[in-house]
């Protein structure tokens, strides 16, 4: 060993200790920075001289230390973990949120809601009942009438309501494969970035920290995978298909129906640019909007269509078995205003005039004399349709199931997140532990790099001093 070694090993002490402070340095200016994962400098000690040579010879000691490297402290383990958990977190907060907007459609329980309104309409019959014929009965009958258009209209603005929630839904759905589409590109332009500045020996840690963030958020979205490479990009997997595959990315289109009633037949989906393949989603934020397009919006949607159809249906059936005060046989109470089938969209009374309420059931009497056909002012068919309120397959009590397993529905989306939402965040917390920047730490290590280098500049003095003194006595 030569005899200046000693100075060459302090040497790579003060440049491996000045980096490693550098990276502490780096770590501290990064403490809130949102997605940064620590680093860490590796040192590597260089051993002795291992070859022998006739004229080499070696005291068994090494030559000092270097910096193998800057790397980042992240688990992949617990990154792939954080992907799944996210994704399936997005996906049963979006459930939650799209039950908790229908709960507000519906409105129930209520003084203003379908069910207060079907309450109001019900009683108006009773009150045709008891207020048959005179002025006060035409009261009651109109009153009846205005009761009836009240129910159709709620049912209509409800149905208005959930397909005003469904074009929602279907322009965020729109605006989050954007996302996607761009988040996927800049994952393939970074990783294109991360795999030359990694074969060029440069830090591309800054890089694979904005990629990781991209790659979480897609995993949030489509419930993607990733898989790291050798080289240094990572492959992002939707459903069995590359979105993204080292420096390209594919790209997603909506494809599908464009209302609310057309979903069943049509379903929206999600389908790779340039094929006529679908992309198969089960979790993630677009999933549960999927999932709230094609199936429940559309499935309370046809609820909606049953209560209007049995309301009409129930009505009708009796309405046209009386008579109203002219005596003349009952029409359809409630109709389409498009001539088609009644549906939550366009049931309305067809009745306009309050004398063709047909509450009796008794047949009108001719006058012998004149021929005349009279109507009577019994009120039986009036009663009969009062009670309509409690049949079992009437029209309030197929409401009310909507109304409860709606009830179930949501507290069962609620229940499922919160619970999710603990496991995410515990994985999230795990993650940090690893990745996340402990001030503390760093403190702790900046002392120990700080006197690891001080040590060093000490024993470069003594080396010096001691060549002195060796020096004067050679001179002397």
């Amino acid at each position: 060993m030569s005899t200046f070694s000693g100075i060459s090993t302090s040497l790579s002490a003060l440049y491996a200790q000045r980096q490693a402070l550098d990276v502490s340095g780096q770590n501290v200016a990064n403490a809130n920075t949102e997605g940064y994962s620590r680093q860490r400098v590796e040192l590597n000690s260089v051993g002795g001289v291992v070859t022998p040579a006739m004229y080499s010879v070696t005291e068994g000691l090494g030559n000092g230390v270097t910096a193998a490297g800057v790397v980042r402290m992240r688990d992949e383990f617990l990154e792939s973990r954080g992907q799944i958990e996210h994704a399936k977190f997005a996906y049963l907060a979006g459930q939650e949120e799209i039950h908790a907007r229908v709960e507000e459609v519906f409105g129930e329980p209520s003084d203003t809601g379908i069910q207060s309104q079907l309450s109001g309409y019900w009683n108006s019959w009773h009150d045709v009942v008891n207020q048959p014929g005179g002025p006060t009965g035409n009261a009651a009958r109109a009153q009846l009438l205005q009761e009836g258009a009240t129910v159709a209209d709620s049912l209509r603005s409800a149905n208005d309501t959930l397909e005003s929630l469904w074009d929602s839904t279907a322009e965020q759905v729109d605006s989050l494969v954007t996302e996607v589409n761009t988040a996927a590109d800049t994952v393939a332009q970074l990783n294109q970035a991360i795999v030359r500045a990694t074969a060029a020996g440069l830090p591309a840690s800054e890089m694979q920290d904005k990629r990781d963030a991209m790659v979480l958020r897609l995993a949030e979205l489509t419930g993607s995978t990733s898989k790291a490479l050798a080289n240094g990009a990572v492959d992002v997997t939707v459903g069995g298909v590359k979105l993204v595959e080292g420096p390209t990315a594919k790209a997603l289109d909506v494809v599908g129906a464009g209302t609310l009633r057309d979903a069943t037949a049509n379903p929206v989906a999600l389908r790779w640019r340039g094929t006529t393949t679908d992309a198969t989603l089960t979790t993630g934020q677009l999933a549960s909007s999927l999932n709230s397009l094609n199936v429940v919006l559309p499935e309370y949607s046809a609820k909606l269509d049953q209560v209007a159809q049995k309301l009409a249906g129930t009505v009708n059936t009796q309405h046209v078995q009386g008579y109203d005060l002219n005596g003349d046989p009952g029409t359809a109470f409630f109709v389409s205003e498009d001539g088609g089938p009644i549906t939550s969209a366009s049931i309305k009374v067809g009745i306009t005039e309050a004398a063709k309420v047909a509450a009796s059931s008794v047949p009108p009497t001719i006058d012998p004399i004149t021929g005349v056909k009279k109507g009577n002012l019994d009120a039986g068919n009036a009663d009969i349709l009062a009670g309509l309120n409690t049949s079992a397959t009437g029209p309030d009590t197929f409401y009310r199931e909507v109304v409860t397993g709606l009830g179930v529905a949501s507290q069962a989306a609620q229940r499922r997140t919160a619970i999710q939402n603990v496991v995410t965040q515990n994985n999230d917390s795990q993650r940090l532990s690893q990745s996340g920047v402990s001030l503390d730490e760093e403190m702790a290590n900046m002392i120990l790099y700080q006197r690891a280098y001080q040590a060093a500049s000490k024993m470069i003095s003594t080396i010096d001093s001691t060549f002195d003194s060796l020096f004067s006595m050679i001179r002397g």
